[in-house]
């Protein structure tokens, strides 16, 4: 958990104080590969659109705010919402003092047995602790593994979700506005 709020301390000081440096980087590198670099206080406007129905901001507006800050806060989001949702509801301090012991008893015991020497993933470490009978000895390790299992599948589906809710509710969207 250290290592995600050092994370997310390094996102806000890059969304904070970064970009003037993200863009000299990328200047340079244009610069480098004579690619045109535009003036960030020109308008920008979209393409395809007119200069009259375009709203009017300029370079630096759009590549700061719509771009990079937006970027940053979706990361920063995403972190948040992935890790305070496990923790504070699957481990109380009393649970991760125990998860610490058993962590060091269960690498030690990993370490000196040959059964678990030939494994290919976390997937057949869970499937191998229960068939030697360690998700009982181990539970705080079987359910850290389990939620380590678990996270990947339930973001895939929340995501294929939102993916099939966006598809469905655009044509509904425009239809209920023409009506």
């Amino acid at each position: 958990m250290s290592l995600v709020k050092t994370c997310k301390e390094n996102l806000q000081l890059m969304r904070d104080n970064e970009f003037e440096e993200l863009v000299e980087q990328a200047s340079s590198f244009c610069y480098k590969h004579d690619i045109v670099v535009p003036t960030m206080d020109e308008e920008y406007v979209i393409p395809g659109r007119s200069w009259r129905n375009a709203p009017m901001k300029t370079n630096d507006h759009r590549y700061r705010v719509e771009i990079f800050i937006h970027v940053i806060d979706g990361q920063l989001a995403e972190i948040n919402e992935r890790f305070n949702e496990f923790y504070p509801y699957d481990f109380s301090d009393r649970d991760l003092l125990m998860l610490e012991d058993q962590l060091g008893v269960y690498v030690h015991h990993m370490r000196s047995s040959s059964d678990f020497s030939q494994l290919e993933g976390i997937s057949s470490l869970a499937e191998k602790m229960v068939e030697k009978g360690l998700h009982e000895i181990f539970p705080y390790v079987y359910l850290l593994l389990t939620l380590a299992l678990v996270l990947p599948v339930a973001t895939a589906s929340v995501e294929r979700a939102f993916f099939a809710m966006s598809i469905i509710k655009n044509p509904l969207r425009n239809r209920m506005g023409d009506q």
